[in-house]
């Protein structure tokens, strides 16, 4: 008893002593963070918001030409990794005790500004996230923190970095933390991520980083209809998510096969993308170059958009992320989202803004495997709480009717989506497969030696 009165005294402090350590190891991180992520932003502005409209010829030659200029960077300035670290967040977090290489901090994001300033279609929170990670692992090693507390510093960096590109602070925080595992939080990176993000969002507020709101007159009362109508347009928004991820992963799968094939020295397999993204866009429209921004906002404020829009985006976004042009793969899922869920809103009687807010939230839950942090940037984008459920409805079906896909192949296995299948916890997506559940597997095999008696294969007839 004497011992449990003592341990009762100090776990309080003990509490209070971690929320003093990470308000200020987060704000630091967070204050770092939106200096840098700002800083990129405000480049990335520079070279992107060019008054001057290219002609179809000009920015033809542009493509191939920045799809060199990018692999160049990619290619030489990788060669300054002497750590034999590698850059992926994900893999910082779990595999590397939250250590990345500094001395590619800007590797990344200039061969960012170059990819979107060409027209490749991409996004821009990817370097913002890397620029996060990468600021906050230093500081760690800085500070001289252990493994774990290093990992959390890595989180609040992703964390920050997402909340800098949106403005959307706690959806940052929750995507910082989400991301890293299918079907698990780590409620221990809450904290230090809400106080990173908020801090990061403060700090590109104060740089002036501008950010883009939509507000939707919703029903006065909630209606079941309308949000069976709303899960079912997520539901259809999945299948798009799914037809991105798997266009993306088929078409690096395309271009390694060809480099290897033919020995093809690494810079020029983006060269080659934008050869081919050139070719395209005598057919396709230049508005999903880039960005897409502008097509995205009109499909957010009900306009009619182009029924296969959201089909020429993920072409788009699949040769340029695939053939080694970098960016974001973040911003290219709300740009689908929106347009994808604004065509099935006719189908279904919905106001276009909706349908298209509906499947912003559900193409970046499911492609991502962020269904939470999606929903809440559902909430933060499109003011409040008025639409939440519809939202919510749509995120989660897509979440699930995607299945164990994500556009992040290093992202964690942690609990399979559904209690008929099952997966070795803490594995890559890449390394591996989620199979049925014994007891399925069993009844499905049953069902079949059934069928087979039932149904016996005809013999053919013995020869005359």
């Amino acid at each position: 008893m004497r011992f449990w009165l003592r341990f009762n005294y100090v776990e309080p402090l003990v509490m209070l002593a971690t929320i003093l350590q990470w308000m200020v190891l987060a704000s630091l991180a967070g204050l770092i963070v939106g200096v840098g992520t700002s800083a990129f932003l405000h480049a990335l502005f520079w070279f992107t918001n060019d008054p001057v409209p290219l002609t179809l010829w000009q920015q033809m030659l542009l493509l191939p030409c920045g799809g060199f200029l990018t692999g160049l960077v990619m290619y030489y300035g990788y060669k300054l990794n002497k750590t034999g670290l590698d850059d992926s967040v994900i893999t910082a977090v779990h595999q590397q005790a939250g250590r990345m290489p500094f001395l590619t901090l800007l590797v990344k994001p200039v061969a960012a500004i170059v990819t979107l300033a060409s027209g490749g279609s991409a996004g821009r929170e990817g370097p913002c996230s890397h620029i996060g990670a990468t600021l906050a692992s230093g500081l760690g090693r800085v500070l001289r923190l252990n493994a774990e507390l290093r990992q959390r510093l890595v989180a609040c960096g992703v964390s920050a970095g997402f909340a800098g590109v949106f403005g959307t602070p706690v959806a940052g925080a929750l995507y910082g933390c989400e991301v890293l595992a299918i079907g698990r939080i780590r409620h221990d990176f809450l904290f230090p991520a809400v106080v990173s993000g908020a801090t990061a969002f403060a700090v590109s507020n104060a740089l002036n980083v501008p950010y883009i709101y939509y507000h939707f007159d919703m029903p006065a009362a909630f209606s079941h209809l309308l949000f069976l109508k709303a899960t079912a347009i997520g539901l259809l928004c999945g299948l798009v998510a799914w037809l991105f991820v798997d266009s993306v992963r088929f078409s690096r799968h395309l271009f390694f096969s060809l480099r290897r094939r033919f020995n093809i020295w690494p810079p020029l397999m983006p060269m080659l993308g934008g050869t081919i993204l050139s070719i395209l866009i005598l057919v396709v429209p230049t508005d999903y170059l880039g960005l897409s921004l502008p097509i995205m906002n009109q499909a957010l404020n009900g306009e009619a958009v182009p029924f296969l829009g959201f089909f020429w985006k993920i072409l788009l976004v699949a040769v340029t992320l695939g053939s080694g042009f970098y960016g974001g793969i973040a911003t290219p899922q709300l740009v689908i989202g929106a347009l994808s869920g604004n065509v099935l809103a006719g189908l279904f009687g919905v106001d276009p803004s909706l349908g298209a807010a509906v499947g912003l939230v559900a193409v970046l839950a499911s492609a991502s495997n962020t269904p939470i942090a999606a929903i809440l940037m559902g909430v933060e984008l499109f003011g409040g709480a008025a639409g939440a459920a519809y939202v919510a409805g749509a995120g989660m079906a897509a979440y699930l009717i995607i299945g164990h896909r994500s556009v992040y192949p290093d992202q964690l296995m942690a609990y399979p989506k559904s209690s008929w299948m099952r997966a070795r916890a803490d594995l890559p997506l890449g390394q591996e497969s989620v199979r049925l559940s014994y007891g399925l597997a069993k009844g499905l095999a049953r069902l079949r030696a059934r069928h087979r008696l039932r149904h016996p294969p005809r013999r053919p007839p013995p020869p005359s």
